[in-house]
């Protein structure tokens, strides 16, 4: 029997984005995302790094309130093997976040506030954004300072309250 189909509403101090997954392109990225979002391991996390027309990302257990180590560097505690697909990131697309190696992806996702097309089948893409594209037009256009040359932290918090896995409508 197959599973049946569920959606994730990201739930963030700027709004409501549900996703709709891709199991049938990547299963093991999909059901990773899943259980962490299960385990609230992203409860109280922060979108920290922006760059208009390209993405918000977020996934960091560094986001947390309290929490130690530089945003942007923390994971699960494991990685997961690449599923690079055909899908097309553009915008509205989630996809797995990673270092330069292809199987270095964890928790850290981002969704496309643009067409980012050079990043196909070097990214994992595995869901798109299906309700919420205010939100994540309002979270893309927040203002971005930092330190360094990107300039792409958030000059606000834009907190993830919470995800939840639901019964796809």
């Amino acid at each position: 029997m197959p599973e049946p189909k569920e959606n994730a509403v990201i739930e963030t101090t700027y709004g409501d984005m549900t996703l709709a997954f891709w199991p049938e392109v990547a299963p093991k990225t999909v059901a990773n995302f899943k259980k962490l979002a299960r385990s609230g391991f992203y409860d109280g996390t922060a979108f920290h790094r922006i760059i208009k027309g390209f993405m918000i990302q977020g996934g960091c257990p560094n986001t947390k309130e309290g929490a130690t180590g530089m945003p942007g560097t923390g994971g699960p505690g494991y990685q997961i093997k690449a599923e690079f697909n055909p899908k097309t990131h553009k915008r509205g697309v989630i996809s797995m976040a990673r270092s330069a190696h292809p199987d270095s992806a964890g928790s850290q996702f981002f969704i496309c506030h643009g067409d980012a097309k050079f990043l196909d089948r070097q990214y994992t893409a595995f869901g798109e954004v299906t309700a919420g594209e205010d939100v994540l037009e309002r979270i893309a256009t927040v203002p971005t300072g930092g330190e360094g040359g990107e300039k792409s932290a958030p000059i606000e918090r834009i907190a993830i309250k919470t995800v939840k896995i639901m019964p796809a409508a």
